[in-house]
């Protein structure tokens, strides 16, 4: 086959590039059809079922456990509770230690020893043959508690009605003081100077719940021991299978080497199915102990008892007349809950970290204030600490709007980063790579309609109706890299081709559905000249794949796509050279595209698979010059913008690339009976090279949609026994898609200068966003009547409280 390759069809084949375009998933018709194959869908000969018997009391002493009754009953197989723990296992390692930053650390077992810290902690471990007959058996468990006091909120100590009246409150760990991990202070310039000079000081505060990940599909685990060779299989619905393979090996005493994770199709992750949980070592204990299979699928009452997000900022902003801010302080109080072994509390150390976000205040102090109290522990959950700094920092531009009476926009124009300042130092070190802050807020404004919008509120206020306009600004920080932690900033992708021309890719990144995969074969197609449709992408399997640290971050496209395209060009380096022989023509003139390899401005072509076939066929046959004729290669890839070595003021810079959005929503609220009812959404994003509008769409819209129920209706509420009582979605209440308008979007595109595709990470906004926008609307809704937002979320209660609190400070003439 030949085709003659003048300068215009040169031109138009370049421009039909799989990146940008909207390739459709891979393997989509498993999941159309019901053939992708999820953890609960696995099949095991001989496989046993684990169930957990949780505590009832958020603290308490175990005083016995009574396990004689379910070793009776035939169809139990084995029952362990935490001496058995003591004697089989080794502690769990921490995903995050907080003893590298100098806080409080303890040690974790997968099922409580000697006291119980949270209401869910895992106390007995039970294994029968089926999981009904688990679950039944759990019921013949009897243990025997002394209540102890304790703590749902940092500082206030509950006494049980149970308890010894005259009995200390004991912290959750022995050894601590308190049950305080740790303070950070992240100050610069001089904030008291800042408040004296300022012509205008607010002091406020918000807080923000506790809400959860709420995936489609729970966590789910299979452990399969085999005895002959002594090697561990595990099968997890997770997202970081090599961090969690060496978490699996020191928890157990295995080698490395011995233990091999497998993770099948996720349903959905967001930070939940990070590792640091107690069942993954629980079963693998118990698998080692039986020589069978053993299985644990979460509930959903189980997953509801890890959460995230729960603090409270109390903050002084200083600002001058023309609405420029020149100071911000904070306190940040901090609920994790327990201190587990995955990483969600390091979300409160990126809370600090992210101020001021994308916007120049010259004066900031920061003080973090991490505690831990008897709540389950926090997870890492989908903008990792972020989402809070924007919602926090959205609110603060709005008040000074507010008190100013100035356009909100303005008042963000005027205190955002210029597109001619990147990359851009800011008070926390963090050193943002690019964006256009002004030109997306011009986007958004037309998207919207803004100037019509507007007149329509005047309108509906007229008529006496609450109609309400908000707007944010959310920087996002991704592709975090951690010293001294598995939190990697770097990953690694082997590419192979196949005599065939058929390409393998294997990579350490892995997907929790959202289609990553697909992103990196469109890289690797366009990189290879190859079709789409002949690139297999294999994740999740530390048995075959090189190693990385899976998913979180927003880092897929960012080091998965970059190491595989590094990977790739290798291998096209070696085919380029047997290509230009065949072809007679110079490497340089030559031109992969969709399967075939053309010489530019001569009548030759090759399909691609030809030449591999060559290569695999002959290389060493004739002169080729090929020095490595296997097509396979593995690239390691960490982007620029990482720095471990802490500058003249102590600071690291451990995020490469800053995605950023400007958001807005259009709210109208009852205020007899405080629903809100959303009625736009939108935003204009920008995460650098978009590698497929479909993937990013969907991310941020996704990530929209859990703003949404942070900002108005998702909470994980406990009751005064420290009890979960949100522990159902009957009463967890998740917006359906009957409560969500569409959504508005549209992107703009500042490659960062970092990334080796220009690529930013795609995973992490939105969530941040789309709260503060909401809150921000809600609160322009309710302005007349001296509303200010305070609370999240934004339920029917809570602005009823609102409105009552506004009612009786000041005198309100209701329109």
């Amino acid at each position: 086959m030949s085709i003659e390759l003048t300068d215009e069809k040169y031109e138009q084949r370049k421009s039909e590039k799989y990146i940008g375009g909207r390739s459709k998933k891979l393997n989509g018709d498993q999941f159309l059809t019901g053939r992708a194959r999820y953890i609960n869908d696995l099949e095991f000969t001989n496989l046993a079922h684990l169930a957990i018997v949780r505590s009832p009391h958020p603290h308490a002493v175990i005083k016995n456990i009574d396990i004689e009754k379910a070793l009776a009953d035939p169809t139990v197989l084995t029952v362990v509770t935490g001496e058995d723990v003591l004697k089989h296992t080794n502690p769990i390692p921490h995903f995050i230690d907080p003893s590298v930053f100098g806080g409080n650390t303890t040690d974790l077992r997968c099922l409580a020893v000697d006291r119980v810290i949270y209401a869910g902690q895992p106390v007995v471990a039970i294994v029968a043959t089926t999981k009904n007959d688990a679950e039944k058996a759990m019921d013949l468990i009897t243990i025997e508690y002394e209540e102890l006091p304790y703590s749902m909120q940092p500082g206030v100590v509950i006494q049980p009605a149970t308890a010894d009246r005259d009995k200390e409150f004991v912290p959750n760990y022995d050894g601590w003081e308190d049950n305080n991990v740790m303070h950070i202070p992240y100050v610069e310039g001089d904030m008291d100077a800042a408040i004296e000079a300022a012509d205008f000081v607010i002091e406020d505060e918000i807080e923000m719940h506790r809400y959860a990940h709420a995936p489609m599909e729970t966590r789910g685990y299979v452990a399969s021991w085999n005895k002959y060779d002594e090697t561990l299989d595990f099968y997890g619905s997770c997202q970081n299978p090599h961090p969690l393979r060496w978490v699996l090996s020191q928890s157990l005493g295995l080698p490395e080497n011995k233990v091999r994770v497998i993770t099948p199709k996720v349903g959905g992750a967001f930070g939940l199915k990070m590792h640091g949980h107690p069942e993954e070592s629980l079963v693998c204990m118990l698998s080692k102990m039986l020589d069978r299979p053993v299985k644990w699928i979460e509930d959903r009452r189980e997953s509801f008892l890890i959460g995230a997000r729960e603090q409270k900022h109390r903050f002084q902003v200083a600002f001058n007349k023309d609405g420029t801010v020149t100071g911000l302080r904070v306190f940040i109080t901090s609920n994790i809950g327990v201190l587990g072994g995955m990483p969600g509390w390091g979300m409160a150390f990126l809370t600090g970290l992210a101020f001021p976000t994308g916007y120049k205040i010259p004066n900031t102090d920061i003080q973090v204030s991490i505690n831990t109290t008897n709540k389950g522990p926090w997870n890492a959950a989908r903008g990792y600490g972020k989402e809070a700094t924007n919602l926090l920092m959205e609110r603060v531009m709005n008040m000074v709007a507010r008190k100013l009476d100035m356009d909100s926009l303005e008042v963000r124009r005027l205190n955002l980063i210029t597109k001619t300042e990147f990359p851009y130092k800011t008070n926390g070190g963090l050193n943002i790579d690019s964006g256009d802050y002004h030109g997306a807020i011009d986007k958004a404004m037309e998207l919207l309609g803004y100037d019509d919008v507007r007149k329509q509120q005047q309108e509906l206020r007229a008529e006496g109706k609450y109609f309400g306009i908000g707007f944010a600004f959310e920087l996002t920080p991704e592709g975090g890299d951690i010293p001294g932690t598995l939190v990697g900033g770097f990953d690694t992708s082997t590419v192979k081709m196949d005599p065939s021309g058929d390409v393998t890719v294997l990579t350490g990144v892995t997907t929790p559905g959202s289609g990553n995969d697909t992103g990196i074969a469109q890289i690797v197609a366009d990189e290879l000249g190859v079709l789409i449709e002949n690139i297999t992408v294999i994740q999740g399997d530390t048995g075959i794949c090189p190693y990385g640290f899976g998913n979180y971050s927003g880092r897929s496209m960012l080091v998965g796509g970059g190491s595989a395209a590094l990977a790739a060009r290798d291998v096209k380096a070696r085919i380029a050279v047997v290509a230009a022989i065949l072809l007679e023509t110079e490497e340089e003139n030559l031109e992969f595209e969709r399967g075939m390899i053309y010489a530019k401005g001569k009548d030759a072509s090759i399909p691609v698979k030809d030449v591999a076939y060559t290569i695999y066929t002959t290389a060493f046959a004739t002169s080729f010059g090929v020095s490595e004729p296997a097509l396979e290669s593995t690239k390691v890839y960490k982007p620029d913008n990482l720095t471990h070595v802490p500058d003249e003021k102590g600071r690291i810079q451990p995020y490469p690339t800053y995605s950023y959005a400007v958001h807005f929503a259009v709210t109208e609220v009852d205020i007899e009976t405080g629903s809100v009812d959303l009625q736009r959404i939108g935003v204009v994003h920008d995460c650098g090279t978009i590698i497929n509008p479909t993937l990013v769409e969907g991310q941020m819209e996704g990530a929209i949609v859990m703003g949404i129920g942070a900002a108005l209706s998702e909470e994980l509420i406990h009751g005064e026994d420290g009890t979960l009582l949100t522990d159902r979605f009957k009463n967890y209440l998740m917006p359906r898609a009957g409560d969500i308008p569409t959504i508005e979007m549209e992107h703009t595109v500042t490659p960062s200068p970092f990334s080796v595709l220009g690529t930013k990470g795609a995973g992490e906004g939105g969530v941040g966003g789309a709260q503060a926008a909401i809150a921000n609307a809600v609160d322009d809704a309710l302005s007349t009547l001296g509303v200010t937002v305070r609370k999240m979320p934004l339920s029917p209660p809570n602005v009823l409280q609102m409105i009552r609190e506004a009612e009786s400070t000041q005198e309100v003439e209701v329109i």
